[in-house]
């Protein structure tokens, strides 16, 4: 449990906090699902992402123009002009749109960006959390890859204290002995964040997983354990794909799994 009452705390604000993006809430009883490529790579791609998840039922577009990599001969993605690409799709589409912010130097180019991102390896970068707490995006705050739930809320408390109340937390995956996954998926943490926060909290079974044949069964079973919504890789060419494509599904393996997470969602009411 944490310390101290602290503004993420339950105990602080007894109820869920709705984060309103445009016309869409998050938060609550809705279920979100935001969906596009792990990294954006042409126009042509991520139009084409954009209208078929939009046509599924997806309500955000995800997609990285800013890609931090473990090795720095990997794409890195394509910045500023990935940025341009995400405006275009949304103008095309109508889909708010998420993409992660590597520094807080880059911040003039995500103006026309809905949600900003802070990705696992940014989850403690204290000094980009203060400065994300002075803006009034929200922020989408992914859980680092060994950390505790305590120091994902701790880092929430950074935005919040500084002023920004919006902030979506994000379970995906955490590092642990067990090599046959990307990550350790745990969902225990959804359920027990889900009794100590208000905040809203989403599950990325992509990255947790790694595999792409795992994300419907995880996105069930997250839905289904209480997620405030999903974020899900989709390339329509995955295994063209220039980072992450082992993970990421098809347009069409991505509809199925929409109708199915609906059905889940549905008989939980």
């Amino acid at each position: 449990m944490i310390d101290n009452i602290n503004k993420s705390d339950r105990r602080f604000h007894p109820e869920d906090t709705i984060i309103s993006v445009g016309d869409l809430t998050i938060g609550g009883d809705n279920l979100t699902i935001i969906a596009g490529p792990c990294s954006v790579e042409s126009e042509e791609q991520i139009i084409q992402i954009a209208r078929s998840i939009k046509e599924s039922g997806a309500n955000i577009l995800r997609g990285g123009a800013f890609k931090p990599r473990t090795s720095p001969y990997d794409f890195q993605g394509k910045k500023a002009d990935g940025i341009k690409l995400l405006s275009l799709a949304k103008r095309e589409t109508g889909l708010p749109i998420v993409s992660e912010i590597v520094g807080i130097n880059h911040l003039d180019l995500f103006d026309d960006i809905d949600i900003l991102q802070v990705g696992a390896r940014n989850m403690q970068n204290f000094e980009l959390l203060k400065e994300l707490g002075k803006t009034d995006k929200p922020i989408l705050l992914k859980r680092g890859f060994s950390n505790t739930i305590k120091e994902l809320l701790l880092s929430a408390e950074y935005i919040m204290s500084n002023g920004n109340n919006k902030v979506i937390l994000c379970e995906r995956g955490i590092r642990t002995f067990e090599p046959m996954t990307r990550n350790t998926l745990d969902l225990s943490a959804v359920s027990l964040l889900k009794e100590l926060t208000h905040l809203p909290v989403i599950v990325d079974p992509s990255h947790a997983t790694g595999i792409s044949s795992l994300v419907e069964p995880m996105s069930l079973a997250s839905v289904a354990c209480g997620a405030n919504g999903l974020m899900i890789e989709v390339h329509n060419s995955p295994e063209n794909a220039l980072s992450d494509g082992e993970q990421a599904v098809t347009p069409e393996e991505f509809d199925n799994i929409v109708k199915k997470v609906n059905n889940i969602k549905n008989a939980l009411k």
